[in-house]
């Protein structure tokens, strides 16, 4: 393959296979919005994702899953079977002429087919050979299977999702996968960059737990000062004057808004009564500064969210942004999938 890319795309003309199943598929997803041209190796019987729904008009098909079509956009496809000789020697075949090769197979299983990094390397010493594995290569953990909700939970991610009194709750969003597939992407490209100046290629191993402890560092970094594990935090999201989630008009389940209002100076603050019809609070010495709001703290939520009880999330949103105070609205996913400003 040529060495520099062309106008085409970042990545292109590189060309990436990629050996993942629905845990790995973002990472390829990346590569091939960003040119390069991504082989999708499937087993005969068609990729697990494909099985995935929900599928086009509900009609049950490999072709018509929804979830396929969205980690596989830009993408080429091709059936081997890698178990049978013939099906080996294709895939060798196509590596001696690829730039970048990305597996997710369990532990061991991509090295007893024969297509370890050693031998892949053997066979094309400038691939860049990226592996997903739950818990990396080393370690007590090695050698364990995992999905998104087992690295989720073993990030901690469950730890701090929930009610402080109830059960860990599984987080909406697939950190596991989707975190994962991002960080895979990046060493893929950090590599590709190296590559460019000394010629060789390289292994890009990927830890499923390590990315999600790398997307939660902030959430995990109290425990550093207490000595105790972070607590859940529930609904309100924080415990400061202004910050948190509030309910707005007219009751709905995800009828919020979140606000961090913490540290407003005393202009804003005032404009902030304003906005909450609270004129009559201008210079009232209780309020006047941040340490004095914060003493404050649950007058001024209660009078916050008797404010937001008036008023829709977005017009609350549209009211408290204008002011330079973070502020946005809880969208449910119609909402976000019609809102105008990503529209």
């Amino acid at each position: 393959m040529s060495s520099s890319p062309s106008d085409e795309g970042m990545l292109s003309p590189y060309r990436v296979l990629d050996l993942t199943d629905e845990r790995g598929l973002l990472c390829g997803k990346i590569l091939a919005d960003l040119g390069a041209d991504v082989i999708q190796i499937e087993p005969p019987t068609g990729n697990t994702a494909r099985r995935i729904g929900p599928f086009y008009q509900d009609e049950v098909h490999p072709e018509r899953s929804l979830f396929w079509w969205a980690y596989t956009a830009n993408k080429r496809s091709i059936t081997l079977n890698l178990k049978t000789p013939e099906g080996l020697a294709i895939c060798k075949d196509l590596l001696r002429h690829a730039d970048i090769m990305v597996e997710n197979y369990a532990p061991g299983a991509i090295e007893n087919l024969g297509l370890s990094y050693a031998a892949v390397q053997e066979i094309n010493p400038r691939i860049i050979y990226a592996s997903i594995k739950g818990f990396g290569s080393s370690g007590p953990y090695s050698e364990y299977k995992s999905f998104d909700m087992i690295a989720q939970a073993m990030a901690g991610a469950y730890s701090l999702t929930g009610m402080p009194d109830g059960p860990p709750l599984k987080p909406a969003t697939n950190a596991g996968d989707t975190g994962t597939g991002l960080h895979t992407a990046i060493g893929i490209l950090s590599a590709y960059i190296q590559r460019l100046k000394t010629g060789k290629g390289q292994r890009v191993e990927l830890s499923m737990q390590e990315s999600v402890v790398n997307l939660l560092r902030v959430g995990l970094r109290e425990h550093y000062t207490t000595g105790k594990p972070v607590q859940r935090i529930g609904v309100g999201g924080g415990n400061r004057d202004l910050t948190g989630l509030f309910p707005c008009h007219p009751g709905g389940p995800n009828d919020y808004v979140f606000i961090v209002g913490r540290g407003l100076s005393e202009r804003v603050w005032n404009e902030m009564l304003k906005v909450m019809d609270r004129d009559g609070l201008i210079g009232d010495a209780r309020y006047r500064t941040p340490a004095d709001r914060a003493a404050r703290r649950d007058e001024l939520n209660a009078m916050f969210a008797a404010y937001c009880q008036t008023r829709t999330k977005h017009q609350v949103m549209a009211e408290v942004a204008a002011l330079g105070i973070p502020c946005g609205a809880v969208q449910d996913t119609l909402e976000v999938m019609h809102d105008p400003h990503l529209l």
